[in-house]
């Protein structure tokens, strides 16, 4: 039976010439990781590698358990040590933490993956997202921008077939939200309004939000704003979330946050009425 080190860890067929077991338990920031000492040591004359390569166990700060700690972001390190593992980085969709994980890319002294985390300059000097490489993309995919034609390869294959030149238009995001009301209807009522949606108001860059919904947009509130301005106060000519979502999902957007707020009242001072409950909702596109 294999013995656990208490200098280094558990104990675990480690090299001899290593000070370290060859299994690792880490405290970052609070979170605990079990990884191998190879792994962390796999890109040389980083952060970690110095310090489990270089340094001695008993150099190194320990927590109240043994474990040893590291007082950086401990959700950032998972993704941190997933490109150790094989030195690819896989992020999710819509991953908002980019430019602090480039941070602590840095601070590991990870020059590579900080590169592959750098925001990315479009022709126009803006700043752009670049895709991380996935198991489905070529391995160059992760490190040329997709720019011109090579755009609609980021569009799903169900929108390309609504409009063949999704690559020719904008991107961003578009918010769509809706005050609405209903009531807890009884079984013996059968015109109880389950939704009443009073307007759909559209939230984003004026010729973005033209573009998707054309006439059915209303821009009596907010008439002659300039097309690349933003805007908050137009809203559409019709109140079927379903309609305002079909437009959407045709000219390839995916909804990628929800949020809402409700309150409730009663519709006379009668405790046996039914309630009205109201709400606030945002889809964010």
């Amino acid at each position: 039976m294999a013995l656990a080190d208490p200098e280094c860890g558990i104990s675990n067929g480690a090299d001899s010439a290593s000070p370290f077991s060859d299994i690792i338990e880490l405290n970052v920031g609070g979170q605990v990781y079990v990884t191998r000492h190879t792994t962390l040591v796999a890109v040389p004359d980083s952060l970690l590698w110095n310090m489990f390569k270089k340094k001695a166990p008993t150099e190194l700060a320990r927590d109240s358990k043994g474990r040893f700690f590291l007082d950086r972001d401990g959700f950032l390190f998972r993704y941190i040590l997933d490109y150790l593992r094989d030195l690819n980085l896989v992020l999710p969709d819509y991953f908002p933490e980019k430019s602090r994980l480039q941070r602590e890319a840095e601070f590991f002294q990870l020059r590579d993956l900080s590169k592959l985390l750098s925001p990315k300059m479009s022709k126009d000097n803006s700043i752009t997202d670049e895709i991380c490489q996935s198991d489905s993309e070529e391995p160059s995919a992760s490190a040329t921008p997709l720019v011109g034609p090579d755009t609609s390869r980021t569009l799903s294959v169900a929108s390309t077939a609504h409009s063949p030149s999704l690559e020719s238009r904008k991107s961003g995001y578009i918010t769509v939200g809706y005050r609405g009301s209903y009531t807890i209807g009884r079984d013996i009522q059968t015109d109880a309004k389950f939704r009443r949606v009073a307007r759909i108001t559209v939230c984003g860059k004026t010729s973005l939000a033209k573009e998707v919904f054309g006439d059915t947009l209303n821009e009596s509130r907010d008439p002659d704003r300039p097309p690349e301005r933003y805007t908050s106060r137009y809203y559409l000519k019709y109140n079927f979330l379903e309609q305002a979502f079909d437009k959407l999902s045709e000219f390839g957007f995916h909804m990628v946050a929800c949020s809402s707020t409700g309150t409730c009242a009663y519709s006379s001072n009668d405790p046996n009425e039914d309630k009205i409950w109201t709400s606030y909702t945002e889809y964010v596109f």
